[in-house]
Parts: C-alpha cells; sequence; structure tokens
C-alpha cells in the first residue's frame, strides 16, 4: 500500500502527515525514475549513489552475517553492524529532520468526538528476505508499538530522529507462576528482567537484541515524533516457528509475595511480571511504500 493510498483509506490527518514526509520528495523519486532509465540502457548494475552508500554497506553486510535461521551473529559482525549502523544519518534512507512531520511540536493526536484515540504508527520496509529484513518505523508523539518477542531472532535498532522511550525484558529461565490475585487471560505470569526503561534520543547507538538476551521482549512509546531503522533477522515466520507474541508486564512486588520469590526492595526494582495477551489494538500499523534510495542486490560493499 502507498502513502497516497493509506491517506485516502483513512482520510485522518497522521496518515497525511507520513505522506507528506514523502522521503525527500520529488529529489527521491527523481533519483529513482533516473535509476530505472539506467538500468534499460546498461546490461551493467547501477552503482549506488553517495546518499545511499550507506545503506548499500548495511545490506552487503547483513547478506554476509545472517546466515539464516537458527543462526546468531558472531561478536565481530554485531561490531560490523553497530558501527554502520552508529554512522548512519536519516538522510542515507530519504528522511530528514526538517521534515515536518518530525516537527516536536507537531500534535499527531487523533480526536474522533471529543476524546483521543492512540496515535498510529507505520513502516516501510526498504528489504525483505528470508535471512533478514531492513524496516522503517514511524511513531508519532504517544504512539507505541507495545511489548513483543522476537523468537530466535537478532535485531538491532537504530534511532534516526526523534525521542523513544524503549523497555525491555528478558524472561528468567524455569520461572513460571500462575495466580489468581488478578483476572488473567492467561492465568499465568512470567518472571522477566529488566534490561532497559530510558529515553532515548537521536543520534545515539544503536541497540541489539539477541534470542534470549539483551532486552529480547521489549516496547517502543514516542516521546516525540521519531523513525527507528530496524535490521532483524531472521524476520518473523510463523510456518518457521518465530511468530510475534504480546505482552503485559506487572510491577515485580504485585505477585512476589504470593509465589514465595520475594526478593528485596532494590533488587526487585530489576525485575517485573509478564503475561502474554492477544494482540493490542495499538499494534495495528500502516504499511507505506519505501521510497527512499534503494539497494542494489548485486551490488558492492563500501565498507
Amino acid at each position: 500500500m502507498t502513502i497516497e493510498a493509506v491517506a485516502e483509506a483513512r482520510s485522518d490527518p497522521m496518515a497525511r502527515q507520513v505522506k507528506r514526509a514523502g522521503y525527500a520528495g520529488r529529489s527521491v523519486v527523481e533519483r529513482k525514475r533516473g535509476y530505472k532509465k539506467k538500468v534499460k540502457r546498461s546490461s551493467s548494475p547501477p552503482q549506488p549513489s553517495s546518499a545511499s552508500m550507506a545503506l548499500q554497506n548495511l545490506f552487503q553486510s547483513c547478506k554476509d552475517v545472517f546466515k539464516g535461521p537458527g543462526t546468531i551473529p558472531l561478536p565481530p559482525d554485531v561490531d560490523r553492524l553497530c558501527h554502520i549502523l552508529d554512522n548512519m544519518q536519516p538522510e542515507d534512507v530519504g528522511l530528514s529532520s526538517k521534515l515536518q512531520y518530525f516537527n516536536p511540536n507537531n500534535n499527531n493526536a487523533l480526536v474522533v468526538q471529543g476524546t483521543v484515540n492512540h496515535p498510529r504508527v507505520s513502516y516501510t520496509t526498504i528489504y525483505q528476505s528470508t535471512n533478514f529484513s531492513l524496516y522503517i518505523f514511524f511513531l508519532p508523539a504517544g504512539g507505541v508499538i507495545p511489548l513483543h518477542n522476537h523468537p530466535g531472532m537478532t535485531v538491532f535498532s537504530k534511532l534516526l530522529l526523534g525521542e523513544v522511550h524503549i523497555k525491555s525484558y528478558d524472561l528468567v529461565d524455569c520461572q513460571q507462576a500462575s495466580s489468581s490475585k488478578r483476572d488473567f487471560s492467561v492465568q499465568a505470569v512470567r518472571l522477566a528482567r529488566l534490561v532497559a526503561d530510558k529515553v532515548y534520543e537521536a543520534p545515539c547507538d544503536t541497540s541489539v537484541l539477541y534470542p534470549t538476551t539483551g532486552g529480547n521482549i521489549h516496547q517502543f512509546k514516542a516521546v516525540t515524533p521519531c523513525a527507528i531503522l530496524d535490521v532483524l533477522g531472521p524476520p518473523y515466520s510463523r510456518e518457521d516457528g518465530r511468530d510475534c507474541s504480546y505482552y503485559r508486564d506487572f510491577p515485580y512486588q504485585d505477585f512476589s509475595r504470593e509465589e514465595g520469590t520475594l526478593m528485596a526492595e532494590e533488587e526487585g526494582r530489576e525485575y517485573g511480571w509478564l503475561e502474554e495477551v492477544e494482540m493490542p489494538e495499538e499494534s495495528q500499523m500502516d504499511g507505506i511504500e519505501y521510497l527512499g534510495p534503494q539497494v542494489v542486490e548485486n551490488g558492492t560493499c563500501f565498507c
């Protein structure tokens, strides 16, 4: 679905603002058209422009690093991808902090009949394969990607623009408990260690999570309009057992006395209880067409 289709289908301010973001607008579209004409006139693959060199390096490095399901990148490979992502700029994917969408004073909340709805999150796909995928997520101020997991996956997240609050957990092995204190839909909570609970502002270092560590279950909440570049390896696949699950978290003290696992108050702050839930309404996103610099599948890494 294109940006225009999203705007027409929903006819709300959020969709129109994402449309106006336009990926640097006309100049990118013109480069895209020129790229197509060059392909028709020449049998040799086109070379990426300087504006897309960083993206091409990221793409080629991902091809080298991600070997398919069941593999985790080695530390040198993680460092390699982090180095590329740490140095990437919004312009490398056709974005700019000057776009109206990313104005911190921009009010993106949707008002319907006097009530404020949850701002919708949008995403665009730069590249997708069975080994890895590249996405950009657009979160308006107050927009949320709720607590969710990444089973069997290694994920690199690079905040390109804006401020976002990230909260993340890792499940604690062999710790499962049920409780009648609350009305649970799953009737079970699991102990989890809190990995991160802070606000990040671009530019900042790339965050990395692994299949069972690094904050595999995490949540994003935008403080200001923001854009996040995500590298997933391998991507979600229900057929291969990598379906997304969602969670609700509770403070450690809520259930610890009942389950006989009470820790000291200070230590307990580093833990929480997670309940698996059905897909939250705010997890629904709008897909839009990627109009930024393109990757060249048979290109060269300029590392």
